[in-house]
């Protein structure tokens, strides 16, 4: 029993010595990083009070230390920022769906900036602005070596104003300008429309109002089509949608599907994590969906386009997305200000993460690129093509009941719909024709 005790106690002195060896020298380098981190801040002190004491030019402190600020998580990735107080406030404003402005979402690449999309409807979009266009110019000033907020500021002005653009252009051999008049930007978050009994759900972005007015939307198409048995399906339009808050992202993508995961995020700390489920109940019971998705579909978009697919419940049509992966949080600073920080990465429901990957569509769909030039007299119009029907003294089918000369009339019609559908938007009429080749194997398996 005595040689236990002595062995034991010999076991504790041991462990002792090991502890004592292996977290003296942790301690000793957090010690040393530590004060490294208090040499660093006392480095940018003296920096502070030789700009503050001998710049050519006397300075505002508060400005030079909100640039130190800015400087700081601009440097960590795109998406952080520091927001001033004026910033902070304009951030809830378009949050809430109204603001001045061109009607576009940037971000910043190779030193200039970058449309991730052109916001349905507004200035820009209207100029024909296209996502993946770089800035480079603005009213013929370069914004290269300007950070992305003192880009935006130069581009902000009063309602009426103009603003002249130079744009580089992929497919494009020379820049390009374009005069934009700037304008007070009202969101619609959804517009929905009944296109060949598909209901097409245009989703721009994603505001506090956006699963509401979805809502609403999807219920008023259904009602006048005369219920939810007389739609062929559902498109879910999320192209140019460069995203916005992620609880609407979840609702969204909610309302299609009965239960699964919709997204989770992963922070530093695996205990920082959070899993969003579904819950049962689909708006749409089940009706065939396609989503609809490009290069400017991004963040909240890419949740709602990643989780249909894993899901199965949607087909998703068009080309790649942004591949923003990344969650900001919006914290509160003294002083009214805010700081935007990149805090967590999201991951759909089949844990793949989209960051700088984007969502790939099942179906490859490009748009075809508007020309900028306006068509030839020559082109204008269709020509004039005479059928059996146009000729005098032509025969008549007198083998068909009123009732199948009707329906052939019909079926004309939805082609010449579909066809002139087909040059506005390609992307979407194929998107429908999707929709109806799943209805019709859906009635087929009946």
């Amino acid at each position: 029993m005595k040689k236990f005790l002595m062995a034991a106690a010999a076991g504790t002195l041991a462990g002792a010595i090991v502890t004592t060896q292996v977290a003296g020298p942790l301690l000793a380098q957090e010690a040393k990083t530590n004060t490294s981190v208090y040499e660093q801040l006392d480095l940018f002190g003296d920096i502070f009070e030789r700009i503050r004491a001998q710049y050519v030019e006397e300075v505002d402190e508060g400005e030079l230390i909100e640039a130190a600020i800015d400087g700081m998580l601009s440097s960590l990735d795109p998406h952080s920022a520091y927001l001033s107080p004026d910033d902070a406030e304009d951030m809830q404003v378009r949050t809430r769906g109204e603001f001045g402005g061109l009607g576009i979402e940037v971000t910043q690449e190779e030193g200039f900036v970058k449309v991730v999309s052109p916001i349905d409807g507004t200035p820009a979009d209207n100029a024909g602005v296209e996502a993946g266009d770089f800035i480079t110019h603005v009213d013929g000033e370069s914004v290269l070596g300007l950070t992305l907020d003192e880009a935006v500021d130069e581009m902000r002005g009063p309602v009426g104003s103009e603003i002249v653009i130079t744009i580089v252009r992929e497919g494009e051999a020379e820049p390009f300008d374009v005069s934009i008049i700037r304008d007070t930007i009202t969101l619609t978050a959804v517009r929905a429309r009944t296109e060949q009994e598909s209901v097409v759900l245009r989703v721009t972005t994603f505001n506090d109002q956006t699963y509401k007015n979805l809502e609403e939307g999807l219920n008023e198409q259904v009602e006048e089509a005369g219920g939810m048995d007389k739609v062929t399906g559902i498109v879910l339009d999320l192209r140019n949608n460069p995203g916005g808050l992620l609880t609407q992202a979840i609702k969204v993508s909610d309302a299609f599907l009965e239960e699964g995961e919709i997204v989770s995020t992963r922070g530093r700390n695996p205990q920082d994590g959070d899993r969003f489920n579904a819950t049962p109940g689909d708006l749409v019971e089940g009706k065939p969906m396609v989503v609809l998705i490009n290069g400017g579909s991004a963040s909240a978009s890419e949740i709602v386009a990643g989780a249909l697919q894993d899901h199965r419940r949607a087909i998703v049509v068009g080309t790649k997305s942004f591949g923003k992966g990344s969650v900001q949080t919006v914290m509160p600073l003294r002083g009214d200000g805010a700081m935007r920080l990149t805090t967590s990465r999201y991951y759909t429901p089949s844990g793949r993460s989209i960051q700088a990957l984007g969502v790939s569509p099942d179906v490859l769909v490009p748009q075809p690129r508007r020309s900028r030039e306006e068509p030839d007299e020559e082109e204008e119009g269709t020509p004039n093509l005479r059928s059996e029907a146009d000729l005098r003294g032509r025969l008549d089918n007198d083998s068909l009941s009123e009732d199948e000369i009707r329906l052939i009339e019909e079926d004309r019609a939805r082609a010449e719909e579909a066809a002139k559908l087909r040059e506005e938007d390609y992307q979407l009429a194929y998107a429908i024709d999707v929709l109806r080749g799943l209805s019709a194997l859906s009635e087929a398996q009946q």
